[in-house]
């Protein structure tokens, strides 16, 4: 009995059609208890796991990190894990006012890191960093537009009411100098809202 071969190719059966979502990364520690008070500190939701896993999830995030005594053979303070926010500094200042030691906010240059956040305030482009005590270390990222193709315009969604009111002040922002440009006020700004705040999360064009 012969069978037909799967095409990677075939629309019908391609991996890239099936959803699979990240759920969990795990972290390398040394010390459960000392790595579980850190992350408590942060205020990520501490989660219900079988024992000898601990697990938390961040606030607005729909991936969590776990931890324990035999979940994974790499060295502690080994991993190296990103955290996208909408407003990097005040992401930051949390932290700092939670005690934990936050470097300053720097971005990008053509020869390297520079302190300060991107004078042009581009996504994707200011950073800070902060390390648990085994030294797995977290950087910060401000992302408040996606590059194009990285978010479906038709399934519009924000992690959290922070990440919405940040999404809002930008759009009350721009619709301000929008309404300059017309010299009139825009009834219909509930639209306009949606419209900008659709295609910033797109990475689409933004309405003028």
């Amino acid at each position: 009995m012969s069978t037909k071969p799967v095409r990677s190719n075939d629309a019908t059966t391609s991996v890239a059609r099936v959803d699979m979502k990240l759920e969990v990364v795990i972290i390398p520690v040394s010390n459960v208890d000392r790595a579980k008070e850190f992350y408590g500190r942060l205020g990520w939701r501490l989660d219900q796991t079988p024992p000898g896993v601990v697990q938390f999830t961040p606030h607005g995030s729909g991936c969590s990190v776990q931890f324990g005594t035999k979940l994974t053979s790499a060295a502690p303070g080994s991993a190296r894990e990103y955290l996208i926010v909408s407003d990097i500094q005040a992401a930051r200042d949390a932290l700092v006012a939670a005690g934990i030691e936050v470097s300053e906010i720097f971005h990008l240059g053509p020869e390297g890191p520079v302190s300060g956040p991107d004078p042009q305030h581009r996504t994707y482009s200011s950073l800070a960093s902060f390390s648990d005590p085994d030294g797995n270390g977290w950087l910060l990222q401000e992302i408040t537009t996606r590059l194009p193709g990285r978010v479906d315009p038709g399934a519009i969604s924000f992690g959290s009411a922070s990440d919405l009111a940040s999404a809002l002040r930008r759009a009350e922002a721009a619709h301000g100098q929008h309404e300059k440009r017309t010299g009139q006020r825009d009834a219909n700004w509930p639209d306009w809202y949606t419209e900008y705040m659709a295609a910033e999360r797109a990475g689409t064009a933004l309405p003028t």
